[in-house]
């Protein structure tokens, strides 16, 4: 998306300011004198909240309310995990209080024509050289497959690190070999980010393109973009090392990826690319402003002929109540 597209700025919020992602287990996350603080056994430091855009929560972790409205104020996403990010359990609600982009979303979705031009968007995005005309969608998921095995092998001859496929049990860690795991752990970490992305935009992370079935379908159609290009190469670079402390240097490795590229800003921006023009919704952003000030205010009505303004209590409490209700 080019620069000048971005007008609005809500259209990439806050969220995509931030630097990096924090993974934190076997901790305390709190507020101290208004700055978010982690505690961990004698340790005590500062979370930059402001420069944060992600903030992973692992096992024997414990956040207050009041670190937690800090950080979402603030628009850093908060995903609880398991260990090592393996699994995936709850996340905190993204900046955006409208549903305009997850209703394009639905739409693009719904319509056979625009749900093949989302897929096709998205295996574009993919290869560096444009797609030949005319292939199909099975020849095309054979060049992605070609695609992902030339990148491993040449992983594999640039650091000299054994290359038997992608082979792991998700019931059974240890039983995969170190870049196996490396790369489980560096996709655990594109997930999250990708995750963060995706609700803090106001899309579905279940209604994905390519991948379907799962609450994280679209989660794993957007990370595919990423993930030959980041993961793969960070995880053969952490096991050439030695296979000790290969994961936590597959961590490492990509966190400095996500700050150096800003890959979160470039997330964003490939999702409203990626949804530009569909959904039959040519002001798709404009419902953002009706939660500027507040964005726990209720939304229009739905009406056969068009949206009226209302949502509000009809308890008799509201200062509104009787203009909205003349609406009706």
């Amino acid at each position: 998306m080019p620069p000048e597209r971005i007008k609005n700025l809500r259209e990439l919020p806050q969220f995509c300011d931030g630097l990096s992602y924090l993974y934190v287990e076997q901790a305390v996350v709190g507020q101290e004198h208004g700055a978010v603080m982690l505690y961990r056994a004698e340790e005590v430091v500062a979370i930059p909240a402001a420069a944060l855009g992600v903030l992973i929560l692992g096992p024997g972790t414990t956040i207050t309310h009041a670190a937690v409205k800090t950080l979402c104020d603030r628009g850093c996403a908060i995903l609880w995990v398991g260990e090592d990010g393996t699994r995936f359990y709850a996340s905190g609600l993204g900046e955006t209080r409208s549903s305009a982009r997850f209703i394009q979303q639905v739409r693009a979705w719904a319509d056979p024509h625009e749900h093949m031009e989302v897929v096709m968007r998205l295996y574009r995005l993919r290869f560096r050289e444009p797609l030949p005309e005319g292939l199909s969608l099975r020849q095309i998921r054979g060049l992605e497959g070609a695609r992902v095995r030339d990148i491993y092998a040449r992983c594999s001859r640039e650091t000299g690190v054994p290359w038997q496929g992608r082979k792991y049990q998700r019931g059974n860690w240890l039983a995969a070999d170190a870049v196996n795991r490396a790369i489980s752990v560096g996709t655990s970490i594109l997930y999250g980010v990708c995750h963060a992305a995706i609700v803090s935009l106001g899309y579905s992370p279940a209604l994905g393109f390519i991948h379907t079935g799962k609450m994280l379908s679209f989660v794993y159609d957007v990370a595919d973009l990423y993930k030959a290009d980041l993961v793969v190469p960070a995880a053969f670079e952490a096991v050439a090392q030695g296979p000790a402390g290969a994961e936590e240097r597959t961590r490492k490795t990509i966190r400095a990826h996500i700050r150096a590229g800003r890959l979160l800003e470039r997330v964003a921006e490939d999702l409203l690319r990626l949804f530009e023009g569909l959904g039959g919704m040519p002001q798709a952003y404009s419902e953002d402003e009706l939660f500027a000030e507040d964005g726990a205010a209720p939304g229009p009505l739905w009406d056969p002929q068009g949206q009226v303004q209302g949502g509000v209590n009809y308890g008799g409490d509201d200062p509104g109540e009787g203009a909205a209700g003349s609406k009706r």
